[in-house]
């Protein structure tokens, strides 16, 4: 979003579920504020739809028939096709907001997708992560979102386009846990997916977000070095989406189908998830490989078995002993 001159220009990368339910709100609101440009950009992967373009289908329809179906976006919200190098062909005055809920590992391990976005396009990133299903955004029922932002000013900016009476926002200066709540609390809904798959009870579920939260915690701790608020778990983007996430969400639905089907994870993405891939397993594994590294599997013994059950053929079952053998304190 350019702030050289005015009015401020928007533009959103991706269009998938969220992306699309985003726009719908973000394509309301620029039409009511003379801040921002009347018209939005949306950037997607261009895919073919019983033969005709999904970006002309969206032009012309106003409708993602994929990934959002069901839900009219705006007429100002117009697509393009992905650029292939973003990179170098947006301003330095720019800002940018990530809504990618994961983290990738870098040479020296966890590396988040906003660093990443930051260190390729030189502009200031904020993070927006919350309890936030796609579907009931874009059909405007009522939910909190969290923004952080480590320059302020720059996440009320975006409060000030994003936020409507169903989609309330509180904007914190804490940016790095926010996004790290958004990419861990998907581990925790793979094993509370697991745990409706064994019909354990709401009592077994209610303890595996609540270690998992803990470990959520511990682990904030470990990669911010200390410089962690945990008012921040309290938020939308903490205990309000780990709770969401374990009783919807892809993560949860998946995870329970690999227990009752017994397919591995990469065939139930094919069959569940209409081309859009699972955040947790692929998490689990990256805080596998960090956790590994510094000797602190048994300090994480959630996130661990997760990752084993999801990748090494550990017996689902052994969730519960996980849970059983926890330490009271991390």
């Amino acid at each position: 979003m350019a702030l050289s001159a005015a009015p401020l220009k928007v533009c959103i990368v991706g269009s998938g579920n969220w992306g699309s339910a985003v726009a719908k709100i973000i394509g309301s609101n620029v039409k009511k504020l003379q801040k921002f440009a009347s018209t939005v950009k949306m950037w997607v992967f261009e895919e073919n739809i019983n033969g005709r373009k999904l970006t002309d289908i969206i032009n012309n329809e106003h409708e993602n028939v994929k990934y959002l179906p069901g839900y009219k976006l705006p007429d100002n919200v117009f697509i393009h096709k992905v650029c292939d190098e973003i990179t170098g062909r947006v301003p330095k005055k720019a800002l940018g907001i990530t809504l990618i809920k994961g983290i990738d590992e870098g040479p020296e391990g966890l590396k988040l997708i906003s660093d990443i976005i930051r260190e390729k396009m030189g502009i200031d990133i904020s993070v927006l992560m919350g309890a936030n299903i796609a579907n009931e955004v874009a059909a405007e029922k009522f939910c909190e979102t969290t923004i952080g932002s480590k320059i302020l000013e720059n996440g009320l900016l975006f409060k000030e386009l994003l936020q409507t009476p169903n989609f309330r926002i509180t904007v914190v200066d804490d940016a790095d846990t926010v996004e790290l709540c958004g990419a861990l609390k998907n581990i925790v809904a793979v094993g509370a997916g697991f745990c409706d798959g064994l019909c354990c009870g709401d009592n077994t579920k209610a303890a595996v977000i609540r270690l998992g939260l803990m470990e959520m915690i511990a682990f904030a701790r470990i990669f911010c070095k200390g410089q962690v608020s945990t008012a921040t778990f309290l938020e939308s983007c903490g205990v309000a989406d780990l709770i969401t996430t374990c009783y919807g969400g892809r993560n949860r639905r998946v995870a329970e189908a690999f227990v009752k089907t017994g397919k591995s994870i990469e065939e139930l993405e094919q069959e569940m998830l209409n081309g859009q891939k699972l955040q947790g397993p692929q998490t689990s594994a990256e805080v596998y490989r960090i956790l590994k590294q510094k000797g602190m599997l048994e300090k994480f013994p959630l996130f661990t078995a997760v990752y084993q059950i999801c990748y090494e053929g550990k017996p689902v079952r052994e969730m519960i002993s996980c849970l059983q053998s926890h330490p009271e304190h991390i």
